[in-house]
Parts: structure tokens; C-alpha cells; sequence
């Protein structure tokens, strides 16, 4: 099949392989050597990825889908019950999250773009998985107020350690939503599992800023996880025409957007005068040129051994996977996987197993996995 790329404006048992379509040359990298296996090429621009307790693969789809992948093959047949979406340009079903107590509850969480009156919104809703698909579907957040477009929706959610849940938003291609605090696009939101606020999130009580929010001067992130040695929550983002960027959330701080960017505008113009303000967190590292990074995951598994506490980020600009060394809250340095051989690479996952799986956004998308070799 010709690809038609998309350009963005217990356990063991759910993992086995007999669909694979084939597993590729042995790779080596600084400290591993690993191979590329092809898992599904029938996903239509697969979004974001959760692995059940039972080994098998929630996988969202663009358009509006949430499929499941298992025992090897995926499920030709969408799971019931997913929400309306907004699906034009960047919008529709992105992200999936399970609740940390899934195993009890069945409950977990979809972000996706939602329209109403005065246009689309990202949106977080909760439902319980049943044997037919979702059920008790609920939306609990929306990122007012709503506009018309299809860009930067965000959109990733995380748990803590205190299962608190973070989501995502993106500023909506209206940059100086990002520091508007009664505004909860450019944000990412700090919320219980019921979407209600903590009493304890850095803004509440302060006038004319909305409660939910944990950071604010984002432009565009889409990538989120905590990382599990520290239990500090980290984010990658889009910056405009370079200036990309991966963070360390710190509670109530400013990011920048777009007061303080390493980026220019598409069209070549200045957007700000300034990298770095006083007042406002500066990024752990900035790529420029872009390299378009989305999805994050911290590696934690024993199969890649010298990959273990990376962070891993999908590069959908440079058609790579990233793998990203930290000291602490400081960059180290980072190795470029898989150059050019899987596009738009738009999530990374820790399965189960202790390999590495991915999702690419196109419209003939694909799951992969990252296997020693």
C-alpha cells in the first residue's frame, strides 16, 4: 500500500506476535541493540496508546475510534461508547489514560476536541470499560472557552503518585491565550480523578484565575508522564518555528508563551525579542531547528538495560524516535532512533513486557514494537 502520510495542522499473553508483519534489521545504538517489529499497518492516524491489565492495547484513531489490539492482531470491530468528536485538522480522539486502579474499576479517560456553541475545545471525559465497549461516559473537563479552528488541541493526560491527573491543553493557534489565567487553553490542569479541582492546585482563590490550573504559557504540548525515580511530572511541547521544548512542571509556573521563545514565526517574523524572562521557568532543553516532539515516556523496564531512566519522545518533524538522557532535572544529552524509517511517530509507550511500543500518524498508521536484539 502507497502511504498517505497525515501532516498535523496478566500480561504476557495480550502481547503475543502471530500477526506481526515483520520484525527488521538488528539495530545498535549507544547502549542497546534492538529491532524494529511491525505489529499492525491498520490504524488510520492513531493518536495515543494505554496498555489493559491484561496485556491487550487501547489505541485511540484521529477521526474518532478506539480500538484494541491482542492475542497478536487488532480487533477489526471500534469499541462502543466513545464520545463525539471534533475531528477536523489536528482535532478528534486523542489521548487514552487508564485510572490508576483500573484492575478495580474499569474506569479510564479520554482527552478529544469537543464542539459546541463558539466553536471546538479539548475536553477530558470518564468512562468505565465493559466487555461492550464504554460505558457511563462523562465529560468532566473542557478548556473554555471555545473557539473556531482545528489547531493545537494538546492533548496528553498523566497520573501522579497522589492520583492527581494532569491534562494538556493547547493555546489554539491564539498565542496570547497562554498567559491569559481566566483561560484554560495553553495550560496543563491539575485535577482529581473526578475532574474536580484539588484545594491544594497553586491558583485557587486568586482572582480571575481559573482553579485548575497547574502551569501556564504552553503553546502547544503533547507529550506528558511522570518520572518514576523522582516522581516529578515532565512535558514536551511544539514550538512555533523552532523552539521546541521539554519541561519540568513546577507548580504555578510560567512557561513563557509566547512572552519568552527560542522560535520565529512560520513566516519568518519575529514573535518576541526574549528567550528567557525573570519570573518565568526556562525549558530543560530547546531544539532548534524543531523537531516536532510528542508523546513522552520514562523507561523503566529490564529488557533494555542501558536505556533504563531515559525518556523517550517521538520526533514527528525529524521522522526519529528521541531518547533523552537526564541528571536529575538537568539534560544530558539524547541519541536519535530510528532515523527516518517510521513517520510521524506520534506516541511511545512502556508496555507491560519492558519493550517500547509506538504509534505512527498517517493515514495507513502503524503499532511497533522495540525488541533487544
Amino acid at each position: 500500500m502507497r502511504r498517505r502520510r497525515f501532516f498535523p495542522t496478566a500480561i504476557a499473553t495480550g502481547l503475543a506476535t502471530p500477526a506481526i508483519v515483520h520484525a527488521q534489521n538488528v539495530t545498535r545504538s549507544v547502549k542497546a541493540a534492538y529491532r524494529l517489529t511491525t505489529l499492525s499497518r491498520d490504524l488510520e492516524q492513531p493518536w495515543g496508546l494505554a496498555f489493559l491489565p491484561d496485556g491487550r492495547i487501547l489505541i485511540t484513531e484521529r477521526p474518532g475510534r478506539l480500538r484494541v489490539f491482542g492475542s497478536g492482531r487488532l480487533d477489526r470491530t471500534p469499541l462502543a461508547g466513545v464520545p463525539k468528536v471534533y475531528a477536523s485538522s489536528q482535532g478528534g480522539l486523542l489521548d487514552v489514560c487508564l485510572h490508576p486502579g483500573f484492575a478495580q474499576n474499569r474506569v479510564l479517560y479520554l482527552s478529544y476536541s469537543a464542539a459546541g456553541t463558539g466553536g471546538a475545545a479539548t475536553a477530558v471525559a470518564r468512562a468505565e470499560l465493559t466487555d461492550g465497549g464504554l460505558r457511563d461516559v462523562t465529560p468532566i473537563f473542557e478548556a473554555l472557552p471555545r473557539t473556531g479552528g482545528g489547531l493545537h488541541f494538546g492533548s496528553r493526560i498523566a497520573f501522579d503518585r497522589a492520583g492527581m491527573m494532569y491534562v494538556t491543553t493547547g493555546e489554539r493557534y491564539q498565542m496570547r491565550r497562554a498567559q491569559d489565567l481566566g483561560d484554560l487553553a495553553g495550560k496543563v490542569v491539575r485535577l482529581r480523578d473526578d475532574g474536580s479541582v484539588p484545594a491544594d492546585n497553586p491558583f485557587v482563590g486568586r482572582a480571575g484565575a481559573r482553579p485548575e490550573i497547574f502551569t501556564y504559557g504552553h503553546r502547544n504540548p503533547q507529550g506528558l508522564d511522570m518520572n518514576p525515580d523522582s516522581g516529578q511530572m515532565w512535558l514536551v511541547e511544539h514550538g512555533p518555528r523552532g523552539g521546541d521544548e521539554l519541561n519540568r512542571l513546577v507548580a504555578g509556573a510560567n512557561y513563557g508563551w509566547p512572552l519568552a521563545t527560542h522560535g520565529i514565526d512560520y513566516s519568518g517574523s519575529k514573535i518576541s525579542d526574549h528567550k528567557n524572562l525573570p519570573g518565568m521557568e526556562d525549558p530543560v532543553r530547546v531544539w532548534v531547528p524543531s523537531i516536532s516532539p510528542c508523546g513522552l515516556c520514562f523507561y523503566t523496564g529490564d529488557r533494555f538495560p542501558g536505556w533504563r531512566g531515559s525518556a523517550f519522545t517521538g520526533a514527528l518533524s525529524n521522522e526519529a524516535l528521541f531518547r533523552i538522557e537526564l541528571d536529575g532535572p538537568r539534560y544530558r544529552s539524547e541519541e536519535r532512533l530510528l532515523v527516518g524509517r517510521l513517520p510521524y511517530i506520534r506516541d511511545v509507550r512502556q508496555g507491560p513486557d519492558g519493550l517500547l511500543y509506538l504509534v505512527t500518524h498517517s493515514d495507513d498508521g502503524g503499532l511497533f514494537r522495540l525488541e533487544p536484539a
